[in-house]
């Protein structure tokens, strides 16, 4: 939240009776791009602080999504957090997990990959999908379903699955996570059993440290198969076994 201070580094604070006494003043100074803390019994209430359009409406919406950090809420509770604040959350096993930033080589990869399976699907029914978009998964025997954001997906009944405001809540045939330091146990514990207990075919993790890709392949709701493969191995898809990748590819920049 260090970014946040800086753009917010108050200019005074004041007590909320003499707000109250010189509202003008301090909403005029608010024009000129100060902001004024307001105490109450000696306690910080509230910030008087001046609106910057979209940027400033970004960074307060950030700050407050900070908030629900590891939060359990219910699933209403969470699509009204999620459509109120402008930040990329995930929503899994009843808790809320912010999405950090990713960097450029993580970025690299995913286009690559995005690169490589829009080439093999074009024509063909099924569609390849990149995050941010919000994916809905009924686990088997959970009522509560998780809302994750795959770095890819491939899905092949987005026609009656995605719905107006753009979420889908079917099932993927194929999901792909590239591994960062914020996401590795969410993603090699959480989000594999969810993939697996929501009816997933496969799922590749990239880790881009090792430049090797591990492999999940799921059945009946079980681990049919794990293979893990290097960067001058050849890994051809279970769900899609036409679609072949060079793995030292995925991981050109």
């Amino acid at each position: 939240m260090q970014e946040n201070t800086k753009v917010y580094e108050a200019n005074r604070i004041i007590t909320a009776t003499e707000l109250k006494t010189n509202l003008g003043k301090y909403l005029n100074e608010a024009t000129q791009k100060k902001e004024t803390v307001i105490t109450k019994n000696g306690e910080r209430i509230a910030r008087l602080v001046p609106y910057i359009q979209d940027f400033t409406g970004y960074l307060l919406a950030k700050e407050e999504a900070v908030d629900y950090q590891g939060q359990n809420v219910s699933y209403e509770e969470f699509l009204h957090i999620s459509e109120t604040i402008e930040a990329r959350m995930e929503y899994i096993n009843g808790e809320i997990i912010l999405q950090a930033s990713p960097n450029s080589f993580h970025q690299d990869v995913v286009g690559n990959l995005h690169l490589i399976l829009k080439t093999f699907f074009k024509g063909k029914s099924c569609k390849v999908f990149l995050a941010p978009f919000d994916v809905t998964l009924y686990k088997k025997d959970i009522k509560t379903p998780d809302v994750v954001q795959p770095d890819l997906l491939v899905i092949c009944d987005g026609e009656t699955k995605i719905d107006d405001k753009g979420r889908y809540s079917g099932i993927p045939t194929f999901v792909i996570e590239v591994l960062s330091s914020s996401t590795q146990s969410r993603d090699m514990l959480d989000k594999l059993n969810t993939f697996m207990r929501s009816g997933i075919k496969e799922y590749w993790i990239i880790d881009i440290h090792q430049q090797k890709v591990l492999q999940y392949t799921f059945t009946d709701y079980d681990l049919m198969n794990f293979t893990v493969y290097s960067a001058n191995e050849s890994l051809s898809s279970y769900a899609f076994p036409e679609l072949s990748v060079i793995v030292k590819e995925i991981f050109e920049e």
